[in-house]
């Protein structure tokens, strides 16, 4: 099936590395020009050029898709799902027109005519993401219905981040029972399918939580063994020295927390998407790495 085979080459943390994996993939055979195949994962080359940020490299790959897809009719119908999913998504991550919004809507209708009820779940779950807060919780309860619902465990794999996203914009509107709630079932399902990277993101989620719930002490027990994990798997998170640096300031701790601020404006400076997007957090980390 040609979704498992994608997914098997994504690394999400290394875009560039997957992208060098997908075009190495388009030189064989089963991916011959003319083919679906070869439709369905340039629009994965253009995904991964997205996530580089080069967004003109990535509408002239999927220019390119969609002239294949064009000239293949039904053959191409998963292939114009997808296409509709990166173009959306490339025009979300470069804040350009809709935001993605029709062709997410479009990729929905389509991916739901196909009975592709993964791709239908990855739609409603960018309409979730690109909607204001109120139509932003409608788009998620639609998304986990579907994925609660849903026969194939591709689409039933979507729970995990949709708990996870649909608790951000709960915490979003502070309401942080109910996000913490969602983040407790999001590590729920990511340990019961034992995802290691992803059950220490839902980890520092819900620690992150409790530091705005006001349980200081607890959220930073959390952290600490997060970053003890860390440690051990000899891996660092900027993330969690941002947080150890929060839970330790709100602590009136500062000079406690200076050390892990300095830690985490050296790590998360290097984020592309950080920088781009969050500057003033990048520049407050290194104001509190100064301070005190």
């Amino acid at each position: 099936m040609e979704d498992e085979r994608i997914n098997k080459l994504w690394n999400f943390g290394d875009p560039a590395a997957t992208e060098a994996r997908f075009v190495e993939v388009l030189g064989r055979a089963d991916y011959a020009p003319g083919t679906a195949a070869r439709a369905e994962l340039m629009t994965q080359v253009a995904r991964s050029q997205g996530l580089q940020r080069r967004f003109d490299e990535a509408r002239r790959t999927l220019a390119e898709a969609d002239s294949l897809i064009a000239s293949l009719g039904d053959a191409a119908k998963v292939a114009l799902v997808r296409w509709h999913l990166e173009r959306g998504r490339t025009d979300n991550s470069s804040k350009t027109g809709d935001r993605g919004r029709a062709d997410f809507l479009k990729a929905l209708e389509l991916a739901q005519a196909a009975g592709e009820e993964n791709l239908a779940c990855d739609a409603a779950h960018m309409m979730a993401i690109i909607e204001p807060p109120d139509a932003a919780l409608e788009w998620s309860a639609r998304a986990i219905s579907m994925a609660e619902a849903a026969t194939s465990e591709k689409a039933r794999n979507w729970l995990g981040p949709l708990y996870n996203n649909t608790g951000w914009t709960h915490h979003d509107r502070k309401e942080f029972p109910k996000a913490l709630e969602l983040f407790e079932k999001s590590l729920a399902f990511r340990t019961e399918r034992k995802q290691e990277a992803e059950i220490r993101i839902a980890k520092w989620t819900i620690a992150r939580c409790l530091r705005s719930l006001g349980r200081l002490e607890e959220a930073l027990t959390r952290q600490l063994a997060l970053h003890a994990e860390f440690e051990a798997a000899k891996k660092t998170d900027g993330f969690v020295f941002e947080e150890l640096g929060e839970c330790l300031l709100a602590l009136n701790r500062a000079a406690e927390a200076k050390p892990w601020f300095a830690k985490a404006h050296a790590e998360l400076s290097k984020d592309d998407w950080l920088a781009a997007n969050e500057k003033p957090r990048i520049d407050r980390l290194a104001e509190l790495a100064k301070s005190g």
